[in-house]
């Protein structure tokens, strides 16, 4: 690794990444006060960047494959950070909506473009620790929201948290133009041409159909609950009795430290025991966690919870981007990881409108189907994630399924 200076500037969109997901969480009692917004149709705001996401992400995954890493790259971090400021205008809340949609377009096509730069840039081995720590800049991003979200909110407007993201415009965008090379694979490391094709058409042929599928259903369910608490913890705290808009922002503080201590510690347990079995107990942690939340444990129980479900949450995403970019060849990576993160953002999508309709169908007053409908997607998360284990990584080493699996799995 002679040249990490573009993983960095990648990383970097990647904290975006998790400021946009947070973001919208510390802001949405304001905007459901200011425009009237029903629980159902702040979900619904909620989802639209998302379903942006899940159609960047499935574009600009397999346009990284035929067109480069660093095109799509500084396109996608224009797109996302011109509409992101552009909600800080918006004067209703269908401007707001739309513009959130069209910043979800670059935001989803950033992190599978990121991704397969990373493992383009680090030897095999350790693609497992990289892809973690690169994902590190979600719950990173996540935590700089919270943080900044509760002296803005407590004296100025929400749309200040939009302005925010000329950072990525005038500073993040310049450093990927020059500082990221046109060729996205470091000086020296030879292109290997093969015949196998890039499209989507090859992840779903018979003799990989079934993996593609579990990795895309794992992806969901997780995204599911990742996303779903970031765009309902503040809401749901505030209606489980917190008295002032700051503690729930507290509390999703603690959701975004336990995600950025998942990041690391996901990546030492991945590389050293594999990215999928850690995955399966991260997630099987994290749902445990949120099903104890219907107990109405003491309140530093709660953070300790919170800090679980980070952890189960984003530590197993981390995971499972880097066992696709582990078990898929590389002309396949960043169209296999466009397919799992963008079928995956289907969990992102449903997230917010299902979060506002299981408030509403209680009144808007108990969060208790909340708390259940994501500990049991991260329950489900685990499962699958324990499917693939024993189906694929059960009969070879750690360091056999990093170096032959996918090439022994995507033979012709």
């Amino acid at each position: 690794m002679k040249n990490l200076t573009p993983v960095i500037v990648a990383w970097l969109f990647v904290l975006f990444d998790g400021y946009d997901l947070i973001v919208y969480g510390t802001v949405q009692p304001r905007l459901m006060a200011e425009w009237g917004l029903s629980p159902a149709l702040a979900g619904t705001v909620g989802s639209l960047a998302f379903l942006g996401m899940m159609i960047g992400a499935l574009v600009a995954g397999r346009l990284s494959d035929s067109l480069g890493r660093k095109r799509v790259i500084v396109w996608c971090g224009i797109v996302l950070s011109v509409f992101s400021v552009l909600c800080a205008v918006s004067p209703s809340w269908e401007v707001f909506g739309l513009f959130r949609f069209l910043a979800g377009l670059g935001l989803g096509g950033l992190v599978p473009s990121a991704n397969s730069l990373a493992a383009d840039y680090v030897p095999k081995r350790w693609r497992a620790a990289v892809a973690t720590l690169m994902m590190s800049g979600v719950p990173i991003g996540g935590t700089i929201a919270s943080l900044l979200g509760i002296p803005i909110l407590a004296h100025a407007s929400w749309r200040w948290m939009f302005v925010i993201a000329l950072l990525g415009l005038i500073v993040v965008v310049p450093l990927a133009q020059f500082r990221i090379p046109s060729d996205a694979r470091p000086a020296g490391e030879p292109v290997v041409h093969t015949q196998t094709r890039t499209g989507f058409r090859t992840l779903l042929k018979p003799q990989y159909l079934a993996i593609s599928i579990l990795f895309a259903i794992a992806t969901v369910v997780t995204l599911t609950t990742w996303y779903g608490l970031g765009t309902w913890l503040p809401t749901l705290m505030l209606k489980s009795g917190s008295i002032d808009l700051s503690q729930p922002l507290l509390y999703a503080l603690a959701l975004n430290l336990g995600a950025v201590a998942g990041s690391v510690i996901t990546a030492i347990l991945g590389d050293r025991f594999g990215p999928v079995p850690v995955a399966a107990v991260a997630a099987g942690l994290g749902g445990v966690g949120l099903l104890l939340l219907l107990t109405h444990p003491a309140e530093a129980w709660i953070y300790v919870i919170l800090v679980l479900a980070g952890i189960g949450s984003h530590g197993t995403q981390c995971l499972i981007i880097a066992a696709i970019a582990t078990y898929f060849p590389d002309q396949l990576r960043g169209t296999a990881l466009g397919w799992g993160l963008g079928i995956g953002r289907v969990g992102a999508v449903a997230a917010p409108q299902v979060g506002g309709w299981l408030l509403a169908l209680a009144g808007g007053a108990d969060p208790t189907s909340n708390f259940l409908f994501f500990g049991s997607c991260a329950v489900v998360a685990a499962i699958m994630l324990v499917v693939i284990w024993a189906v694929y990584g059960a009969r070879a080493s750690h360091e056999d399924r990093q170096a032959g699996i996918a090439a022994a799995a995507f033979a012709d």
